[in-house]
């Protein structure tokens, strides 16, 4: 994974540096786009479109603009998770917020312009013949939106201060956490012409993992301190809000987290798919909630 995150970031630098526009009217725009993507973080997104492209068989530098890509997505989403009028958080993996740093207006201009950015760098960077690189984007753009993880977000805001059930909260979980993981996978599978049964497959890994993850952060948001987390700690407690922990108890939370990662394995032994990369992201996920 530490080999992952360096080629990742090093990428990631490379292509706003190459892009990133020095006038002095658009200069703050770009440093607001970068601050967040920069941020030291876990890159799994962009690690698991790097990894399902490789074990399909295409190089690391086929997929690192897809891969780039999610990252830049997922920088959008927390710029925009953080403002004062959606989660209102004043740190992101252990820094200030966006806003915080480039105020409001900025750091909402600067999740705006990263999607585009995302979308831009797949088709002026990816290799692979016009109607693939179309696929990809069109998954890419479906992701970032209304159809993604902007519906997971709207169905979070309508539910504030309610009462909601838990499959209210599994829709915003699908949306809001996992239709990044499920593009993530979708598209370095996509990048390597896999079959459309293989695609449905995936499509069901990337559900559950993205369903893991949230347990994990529900797990974790109520066992670990602020400094630990990078990020505000109790935060969903303190709001009442509905999560795992809260609907079922941090045992029964775990149990869950650890028979989704049963089922992800039982999909990835039925496509016959070994990844060391994929243990080692469940293991790194364990060892934070145990």
């Amino acid at each position: 994974m530490q080999n992952y995150k360096k080629i990742i970031q090093e990428n990631l630098e490379k292509y706003f540096g190459e892009y990133a526009s020095s006038s002095e009217y658009s200069k703050v725009i770009w440093e607001a786009m970068k601050y967040t993507t920069l941020l030291d973080g876990k890159r799994l997104r962009a690690i698991m479109t790097l990894e399902t492209a490789r074990l399909f068989g295409k190089e690391i530098t086929e997929a690192m603009p897809c891969a780039c890509a999610m990252e830049i997505m997922h920088a959008y989403s927390l710029i925009h998770d953080d403002l004062p009028c959606m989660d209102n958080d004043d740190l992101r993996r252990g820094k200030p917020s966006n806003h915080k740093v480039f105020g409001e207006a900025i750091a909402l201009l600067a999740g705006d312009a990263l999607i585009p950015f995302g979308a831009q760098l797949i088709i002026d960077k990816t290799n692979a013949s016009k109607d693939v690189v179309m696929d990809i984007v069109s998954e890419y753009l479906k992701c970032s939106g209304a159809q993604g993880i902007i519906a997971g977000q709207t169905a979070d805001i309508l539910a504030e201060n309610k009462k909601i059930d838990f499959e209210n909260l599994k829709y915003i979980h699908k949306y809001k956490t996992g239709a990044l993981f499920k593009c993530s996978i979708l598209i370095g599978a996509k990048l390597a012409m896999v079959s459309k049964d293989i695609l449905t497959k995936l499509a069901q890994y990337a559900d559950d993992f993205g369903v893991l993850f949230q347990v994990y952060d529900d797990i974790i948001d109520c066992t670990l301190s602020t400094d630990e987390l990078g990020k505000t700690a109790g935060k969903d407690k303190a709001e009442n809000k509905l999560t795992y922990v809260s609907a079922f108890g941090l045992e029964e939370a775990k149990r869950i987290f650890y028979s989704l990662i049963d089922k992800n394995h039982d999909i990835l032994k039925e496509l016959k798919l070994n990844s060391s990369l994929f243990d080692e992201i469940y293991a790194s996920l364990i060892k934070k909630i145990n």
